[in-house]
């Protein structure tokens, strides 16, 4: 194989359609514009979801439902997988360490999914009515 001898697959590469160069073309006349309106002229289009003057459907459907630009600061922890961590004291820090929760989190709280088996003393981390019953039932403490 040669520089001079290379050459595209085979269908990869295909010819402009051509319109508006006569009736033999078959995109001749009108060149696949249709007769008359705004998308047969040139220049002449509209803007996304434009509807002829109408209202637009995004316009016309209710507004509906609301979520808060601060939920990626808050983020929640189960019982089961603070119990995994294996430590007696835990804090925002050690969940960012280990993973548990974003970096950019600054609120956690634990709930009660699971079960916890050790003592945990929880500091600068809120907790459920239920989660911080169980933290206390198996020796631990929420402040």
């Amino acid at each position: 194989m040669e520089l001079n001898s290379i050459k595209p697959a085979d269908g990869a590469k295909h010819a402009k359609r051509r319109v508006g160069r006569g009736i033999g073309s078959g995109l001749g006349k009108t060149a696949g514009r249709g007769h008359k309106g705004q998308k047969s002229r040139a220049g002449g289009y509209h803007k996304v979801g434009f509807e002829g003057g109408q209202m637009p459907m995004h316009r016309r459907l209710p507004k509906r439902g609301f979520k808060s630009h601060l939920l990626k600061f808050n983020a929640e922890i189960t019982l089961t997988s603070l119990g995994s961590l294996g430590l007696a004291d835990v804090d925002l820090l050690t969940l960012k360490q280990a993973g548990l929760v974003g970096d950019m989190v600054k609120v956690v709280k634990v709930i009660n999914t699971g079960a916890l088996t050790g003592a945990v003393k929880l500091s600068g981390i809120g907790a459920t009515v239920g989660a911080k019953a169980a933290i206390e039932a198996a020796g631990g403490s929420v402040a």
